[in-house]
């Protein structure tokens, strides 16, 4: 496995491009499955979710034309396999996105249960009662989620026991090709959700109310395919305002949405940090210290947990005491342990975490857990003193573009080794 080695210390200055967002291209790909013919998309991350995403529809029968650059081709006009393999599902949560489109589009699904997640369970069962209501028989036969709609599915209304970003995209697909309207209440309001409902409204579907909690759909007989542009990435954008800020930097974010990140932006300016916004850019400037600001992350516009992490490898640092609460996964301080052997002052109480900041955090041995705490662990690398040997690095490829790379333009000493 590939480690990262980060000789820490080093202010970042400079311009970083945040590239096309993860999190909004996978629901766009899997969109695809709704169409037959040949969707473009532009904006695409070179990341391993990607790759991931488009091996899968190519198991379903999609077919690759291109992926130059930031854009893909693909050609949806044969998906006729309904079968989502557990050896593709279990590398990627967002494969489960599959599982609307198949039953809208085939009138049967076999997707794979996903299984457990290093920060929570996450399980399916808004999806699956969201599908049933909507006229799908659903039965789980050895960890395979067995879906039919010989009839084609049917619009209902539906609402969320809680805000489930994965579950409204996945019914939202679903009912785009089905009979009539559906009404999706307590939804999420995510921006992806708003991008992927704008696809699917250009693409023939009659969607209203994103951006809200309540998604009203009128379900098309046929969609066209799809044309878009990817918007850029808010948690990439964040994380980079964040690297500016740990090592006192100054560092000016290009190519992003700063209406995205609002939630960032005013609790670093709580703690002290300069932030100045601009149209499509940020610059962030850190000083030699700044105050602590407690942390409550929530479902969109609330704080992102895809930037809890982050935000407590800045807090160890800080002037004082900050209390760091996590309300949408259970599982998600497990980056905490690794920051505490880098000499953080962490206490843990359940979904709490309190930090008391350090003068200073000295490299170490660090083993990433998941996506988002890999990335706490470059940044608090980023600002510690003496090198630090990060593993299980492939968790940063699946959805950061060349990070490495990224920082080294900024000044960072870190490479990558096999």
């Amino acid at each position: 496995m590939d480690k990262l080695i980060i000789e820490g210390g080093r202010r970042l200055e400079g311009e970083v491009a945040i590239s096309g967002a993860k999190n909004a291209v996978l629901p766009i790909l899997a969109a695809t499955l709704l169409t037959s013919g040949r969707n473009e998309i532009r904006g695409v991350p070179r990341v391993r979710d990607v790759f991931t995403m488009i091996r899968l529809l190519r198991n379903l029968g999609a077919r690759l034309e291109s992926f130059e650059g930031d854009t893909i081709v693909i050609d949806s006009s044969g998906v006729n396999n309904p079968e989502a393999p557990y050896e593709l599902v279990s590398t990627m949560r967002a494969s489960c996105l599959v599982l609307g489109p198949l039953l809208a589009r085939l009138g049967q699904a076999k997707v794979s249960l996903p299984g457990g997640c290093a920060i929570g369970a996450r399980p399916m069962d808004l999806h699956i009662k969201g599908l049933q209501a909507m006229g799908a028989r659903i039965e789980l036969i050895q960890g395979y989620i067995h879906g039919t709609a010989e009839k084609g599915l049917n619009g209902n209304r539906i609402y969320f026991d809680t805000v489930t970003v994965t579950g409204t995209a996945n019914l939202m697909m679903a009912a785009a090709l089905s009979v009539g309207e559906t009404i999706l209440e307590n939804a999420a309001r995510e921006p992806e959700i708003v991008f992927l409902a704008d696809v699917l409204g250009r693409a023939g579907a009659n969607i209203q109310g994103q951006g809200t909690d309540v998604i009203i759909i009128q379900g098309a007989a046929a969609l066209k395919p799809i044309q878009c542009r990817i918007f850029p990435d808010r948690i990439e954008a964040g994380t980079y305002m964040i690297a500016a800020a740990i090592t006192g930097g100054d560092v000016e974010i290009i190519d992003c949405i700063p209406q995205h990140l609002e939630p960032l932006i005013h609790k670093l300016q709580e703690a002290g940090i300069q932030v100045e916004v601009g149209d499509s850019r940020l610059r962030v400037k850190g000083g030699n210290r700044f105050k602590s600001t407690d942390i409550k992350t929530q479902p969109h516009p609330g704080f992102p947990t895809d930037l809890q992490a982050q935000m407590m490898a800045l807090m160890t640092l800080a002037e004082g005491q900050s209390i760091i609460v996590e309300n949408v996964f259970e599982n998600r301080f497990m980056h905490a342990a690794e920051l505490v052997r880098m000499g953080a002052k962490i206490i843990l109480d359940g979904h709490t975490a309190i930090v008391k900041g350090v003068g200073q955090l000295c490299g170490a041995p660090l083993m990433a857990t998941d996506l988002r705490a890999s990335a706490s662990l470059v940044l608090a690398a980023l600002a510690a003193k003496g090198e630090s040997v990060i593993s299980r690095v492939y968790h940063i490829d699946r959805g950061y573009e060349a990070m490495e790379e990224k920082l080294v333009r900024l000044g960072a000493k870190i490479r990558r080794v096999k």
